[in-house]
Parts: C-alpha cells; sequence; structure tokens
C-alpha cells in the first residue's frame, strides 16, 4: 500500500523546508534507512531519511522549492501502483519524469551562511540557543518517555550525534540532534512521560542565556552537571545510568543488559563502531545480585509509606508492602487511549459463529509435512478472511465522517501480545499470498514484536483486523476493532464436540468459535453476517482456497 512522504520539522521554529537535492529519483527502489532528500532548514542543509521501503513512485517538490512542515513530498509504494487518491487533486509534473536528477547548484550564500540560531518572537531578544522538543515518531505517538540520556549537561555536540532513547507507544527509538554547540539544560529526568513538541532540552553557545526559552518554566536540572535522574545516593547507580549512556549500544541490547544485570562496560561490541548488540549481552556474564537489584530498582517503583493517619475503624491500614505500581508505558497509554475512543466512539454489535476445523485440520497436517515454514490455524484464518473480504468489500472499509472509504487492497493486522501490551503488524495483500506465505511474515512479526523491531512501516495500512486468543485456551470472546478498521475478528480455541449425523448417530467434530465486531456506521448486520458465511465455507472447504 503506497504510502506519503511528508516534509518533517528537523527544528523548533521550521515552518518549511527547501529540498537542496534529491538523492533518489522515481522508479528508484528506497529502503528504511535511505537518505532520500538533502533539505535546507532555518538552521542547516539536512539529510532526510525514509522510514518507508518500496518503490519511489512520486516526487512532487522540484529541487530549490520550498515546502512546508507535513506538505506531501513524495509516495513511495509498490511498483506500478495507483497513487492519485493520496495527492487529494494535487497535479504532478515530476512524478511524470522517470529520470528526474535536476542537480541545480545551491548557491554559495546558503552553504556559508549560517542561520542565526533561535530567536522566539516575544521575547524581545534573540537568544544564542535553540530549544529541542520532543518529536512525533509515529503516526499514533502523543508522548515519548526518555529511557536513557546519552549526553549530559555541559557536553558539546554536534548534528548527528544521539543524544537520548526515546520509548514510544511502538519501540524504543534513538532522538538524533540536529543543532551544533553544548548541551545547556535537560528538562525531562529518565523514565518521565513528555507530550509531543514539549521541550526535552536546549543546545546553544557555552554560558547563553537560554532561560527565555522556557518561558518562565523552572529547572532544577539545567544548574547541575548530570541529570537530576543521575543524582542517586547509590554509589552503584552509575552502572544502570551513567557507563550504560557512555558505551556504544542498541536499545534492546541495554534493555536486556538491565534485565539481566550485566554491566554493559564490561562487554565488547560486535556491531559497527564497536557497537553493542544484542548477541553480544546474551554471552555476557550476570553480574552480582546487587547489581541485578539496582537494575530492576530502576524498573519498578514502589510507593514509600506515607506519614502515619488516624484510622476511623478497626481495619489495618494498606501498607506499601501490599501492592507494586508499575509506570505506564507508552504502548498502554497509545492502547487505553485508542481502544476508549473506539469503544465509546463506534457502536459496535457483534456476530458469533461456529465453524467446524476437521477438514481444515486434515489439510495444515498434510500441508505441513511438505513445507518449510509450518502453518497454523491462524494462516488458515488470515487466508480466508482475505478472501471473503474480496467478496464481501463493504466489510474491508472505513468510516471517515463524512464517507466511508472502501479499501482496494487487503491489509491484515495480526494482533501479537507482547510484554507491554499489543502490537499489530500487517499482512499486505494477504488475498494474493500462499498460507506457507502468510504463515513465515506473521512468524517474522511474531520476533520482531518481541524483540521491539518493528518499524512504522510493518504496522501501518491495515484493512481488518484479527485477534487470535485460541492458543490460551479462549473459547469465545468479543475483540474492541482496531481504528481505522470497520471490523475486526475474534478468533477462539478449537475444540472437539459432538456431531450427529442424519440417522442420529454421534461423531467427534472440532469446532471453532469466531466473533466478528462491526461498526454499525459502516457495517450492517446483513453485510456482516454474509461475510462469516463466506469466511465458514472457506475453512470448512479449505482446498478452495488453494485454487
Amino acid at each position: 500500500m503506497a504510502e506519503v512522504i511528508r516534509m518533517p520539522k528537523m527544528s523548533d521554529t521550521m515552518s518549511e523546508g527547501t529540498i537542496a537535492r534529491w538523492s533518489k529519483k522515481v522508479g528508484d527502489v528506497i529502503k528504511s534507512g535511505d537518505i532520500l532528500a538533502e533539505v535546507e532548514t532555518d538552521k542547516a542543509t539536512m539529510d532526510m531519511e525514509s522510514y518507508q521501503e518500496g518503490t519511489l513512485l512520486y516526487i512532487g517538490v522540484q529541487e530549490g522549492e520550498a515546502v512546508a512542515v507535513d506538505a506531501i513530498m513524495a509516495i513511495v509504494g509498490a511498483s506500478g501502483e495507483d497513487y492519485q487518491a493520496l495527492l487529494g487533486g494535487q497535479s504532478s509534473v515530476v512524478s511524470e519524469q522517470l529520470s528526474v536528477n535536476t542537480e541545480k547548484p545551491i548557491a554559495q550564500e546558503q552553504l556559508t551562511t549560517q542561520t542565526p540560531l533561535n530567536s522566539l518572537s516575544g521575547l524581545g531578544a534573540s537568544v544564542k540557543a535553540t530549544a529541542i522538543t520532543m518529536p512525533k515518531m509515529s503516526d499514533t505517538m502523543t508522548e515519548g518517555t526518555l529511557v536513557s540520556w546519552l549526553k549530559k549537561v555541559g557536553d558539546v555536540v554536534k548534528s548527528g550525534d544521539i543524544i537520548a532513547e526515546v520509548e514510544t507507544d511502538k519501540a524504543t527509538m534513538e532522538l538524533e540532534n540536529y543543532e551544533d554547540g553544548t548541551l545547556l539544560y535537560i528538562g525531562v529526568e529518565v523514565g518521565q512521560a513528555v507530550p509531543v513538541d514539549a521541550i526535552i532540552a536546549i543546545v546553544g553557545e557555552a554560558g547563553a542565556d537560554y532561560k527565555a526559552l522556557l518561558g518562565g518554566q523552572l529547572s532544577d536540572v539545567n544548574n547541575q552537571s548530570t541529570l537530576v535522574s543521575e543524582a542517586v545516593t547509590s554509589p552503584n547507580h552509575s552502572i544502570t545510568q551513567n557507563s550504560d549512556s557512555r558505551l556504544k549500544a542498541s536499545p534492546l541490547a541495554k534493555a536486556l543488559a538491565k534485565e539481566k544485570g550485566i554491566d554493559l562496560a564490561t562487554l565488547t561490541g560486535s556491531g559497527e563502531g564497536g557497537r553493542i548488540v544484542k548477541k553480544d549481552v546474551d554471552g555476557g556474564v550476570v553480574a552480582s545480585p546487587q547489581v541485578a537489584f539496582i537494575a530492576q530498582k530502576a524498573e519498578v517503583k514502589i510507593e514509600q509509606p506515607k506519614a502515619a493517619q488516624s484510622v476511623s475503624n478497626s481495619a489495618a491500614p494498606i501498607s506499601a508492602t501490599d501492592y507494586t505500581e508499575i509506570p505506564v508505558s507508552q504502548m498502554r497509554k497509545t492502547i487505553a487511549r485508542r481502544l476508549s475512543e473506539s469503544l465509546f466512539t463506534a457502536p459496535h454489535f457483534y456476530l458469533t459463529m461456529e465453524i467446524t476445523m476437521d477438514k481444515a485440520a486434515e489439510l495444515r497436517t498434510t500441508l505441513n509435512a511438505v513445507a518449510t515454514t509450518k502453518i497454523s490455524f491462524n494462516d488458515f484464518v488470515v487466508k480466508a478472511s482475505a478472501l471473503a473480504l474480496k467478496q464481501h468489500p463493504a466489510v474491508n472499509s472505513s468510516w471517515l465522517g463524512d464517507k466511508i472509504r472502501i479499501n482496494h487492497v487487503i491489509n491484515i493486522g495480526v494482533a501479537v501480545a507482547v510484554e507491554d501490551g499489543l502490537l499489530v503488524p500487517v499482512v499486505r495483500n494477504a488475498d494474493q499470498k500462499t498460507l506457507s506465505v502468510i504463515g513465515a511474515e506473521v512468524k517474522d512479526y511474531a520476533a520482531k514484536a518481541k524483540d521491539k523491531k518493528l518499524q512504522p512501516k510493518d504496522w501501518e495500512g491495515n484493512t481488518f483486523s484479527i485477534s487470535n486468543l485460541g492458543m490460551f485456551g479462549i473459547d469465545e470472546f468479543t475483540a474492541i476493532i482496531n481504528p481505522p478498521d470497520a471490523c475486526i475478528l475474534a478468533v477462539g480455541g478449537i475444540k472437539q464436540t459432538a456431531a450427529f449425523r442424519e440417522d442420529g448417530s454421534v461423531y467427534p467434530t472440532s469446532v471453532m468459535k469466531v466473533t466478528l465486531s462491526c461498526d454499525h456506521r459502516a457495517v450492517d448486520g446483513a453485510t456482516g453476517a454474509a461475510f462469516l458465511q463466506t469466511l465458514k465455507k472457506y475453512l470448512e472447504n479449505p482446498l478452495t482456497m488453494l485454487i
């Protein structure tokens, strides 16, 4: 499914960017991490990285042209895919030129003249410093939690330096700095959640008076040479904060090291530039119980006893040792927000059907005898759902307020349980894929989700979702619709039960219950029922899915 690339906001004062040079042209295949273009902002000329994979289908901005933040710059998707609907009527001259490479020379003034450091309107004076704000790192992100700071107040930083690690609602990501100067101020402690666009740090000339940028905010952190979060009385605290933050290590490696109580300073990195990666931690030596305790203490906060209060009844007061309070992760906050919005905004109704799985079980055994990737019953459900959606496109829809979008692609989100909550990676064009390909993709997504390696492209673009709790022994349940989908299918476990033949004799059979949750604004009861009937036909006669 084609995805739009918009002009990112690369500094707090940036309102538009100028394309200095395109590094790719229409028709090129790009990968996540490729440099798409060089963008001139109000501060500097910077590389713009791609977070999508596919073919560059459209370029809507010519070199030298200024583009507003969030405006469409380009579109990436499958080769030959029709992307015109994403433009909203915009015309494209550049996209029709399959050899876009008009490298206009950049004026010398653009290369040598530095834009003055941040001067906020209303301050009355130029401030030789720049505020670093919490960036929006995913489409659903509203706030981020500081996992660790890799720099401290007083450090000299350059554009491109990684200054912190931020936990979003999807994954833990590195926060890149776009300013050269001295880190003057850190306003967020490790473990603290910060709204998107809130000030988290300030970079500028050493000794610059940056307090005007805070708009009256008080700062205890900036008056210290280290973070407040690092000012802990335990002499061993540096094992979990200071020493880790100065080492080159992936977020996953740091998380694993903290979980196992391993001091990263004792490891040798095998990654690029000596970076410590997962396999280095897996082969590491577990630290002493004291160190392991300190690492765990950084993760779970137990509320301390409060001052004694008079009790009017005979019940004993609740002690802080009677419970543990765990900070809510960004993923859990987003799950709570999105599903609350879905349940209380979309009028749900539910349709339940029993499906006989005897033939599916027989075919699965036959296929797994020769398949390189083992096929699960859930893979059968994904494939059958995709084929049923082709026949009932109204179920493959989205409610958009003043219109209903009927999706022409079938991208099925498959709910995957992870430690912090739930992720829904997407099997794209599921109707066109074989059972073994679907099975391989779902297993790969599950592994990535567990290791927190899923990328935005992996979870965006769903048109229908499936949640399967059958493997946990759940017979039947209802699921909350996963926006922007109009429907979600809840799949229960397969149970053996007794069935009756026409002559009255009894025989054993395997039955699975599924429940379709529908948004009544987009899908009616008869439409949902017809979809389930088609789904039932495919699963009870699975050979028809292979034709």
